[in-house]
């Protein structure tokens, strides 16, 4: 750390100086910067750790001892990185996870890149849980608990070669919707009709039998059934027209 900082310090702790206060503040933000910048890229936009950095490093200068003879940094950066753990901790979870499942799921990363490292393979949830001295199944909920960390909204860009969301390559138009109204409307029209009518139609298009096998069927002239299957279409098509209508 520069004499210059040290003497700042010194002023503002033993003077009462706050001008050297906020003069120490202002040389000290180049640390708290890249600090912050080893935390960049999991969620949190730099200039959000680096305010939260900031609060960290004002902690640090406010709490620090000049008479104990301890270098500056060593009590500030990992002050001002607590801050920024517990920034993560704490606030940059999308859903309410239980604090303790927080922490250990961050323990967890650290362990589970460790573990990788060592073995040449991902760690076994066994492994994972000795190492880090908790039961398997605490592991497995913090594990569970991470993909509660962010979030991904549904109008964002599904990739980055088309203009369509998240939200339009997951919804889809439901088939069984347009079944039900159609069937419905069928219904309506079937309801219309006579019972040999309703009979015939049934046979032509639900049991897909020939005019001449309904004719056979229920004792009638083919021209006979093709005549009342004409008339039966069409009562069956004014009464759809009508509901259509009312609709």
């Amino acid at each position: 750390m520069s004499r210059s900082v040290e003497s700042l310090l010194v002023a503002y702790h033993r003077e009462g100086d706050a001008s050297a206060r906020e003069l120490a503040l202002v040389e000290l933000m180049p640390l708290v910067r890249a600090l912050a910048a080893r935390y960049a890229g999991r969620g949190e936009p730099l200039e959000d750790l680096v305010q939260v950095g900031s609060v960290g490093l004002i902690k640090a200068v406010d709490r620090f001892d000049v008479d104990r003879g301890v270098e500056f940094s060593s009590y500030a950066v990992p002050t001002i990185v607590g801050e920024i753990r517990r920034h993560f901790r704490d606030k940059a979870w999308a859903m309410h996870v239980p604090r303790r499942l927080k922490e250990l799921s961050l323990r967890l990363s650290r362990t589970l890149d460790e573990l990788t490292a060592e073995l040449g393979r991902s760690p076994t949830i066994a492994e994972l849980a000795h190492a880090t001295g908790v039961e398997e199944e605490d592991v497995i909920d913090a594990l569970d608990s991470s993909n509660a960390y962010s979030t991904r909204s549904l109008h964002a860009p599904f990739d980055d070669e088309g203009d369509d969301s998240l939200a339009d390559r997951l919804g889809s138009e439901e088939a069984g919707y347009a079944d039900v109204e159609d069937g419905a409307l069928v219904a309506a029209g079937l309801d219309a009709l006579d019972d040999r009518e309703r009979r015939i139609v049934e046979l032509r298009f639900f049991e897909e039998m020939t005019q001449s096998q309904i004719a056979a069927e229920i004792g009638i002239s083919q021209m006979h059934v093709s005549r009342l299957l004409r008339r039966a279409l069409a009562t069956m098509r004014g009464r759809i027209e009508e509901i259509s209508d009312d609709e």
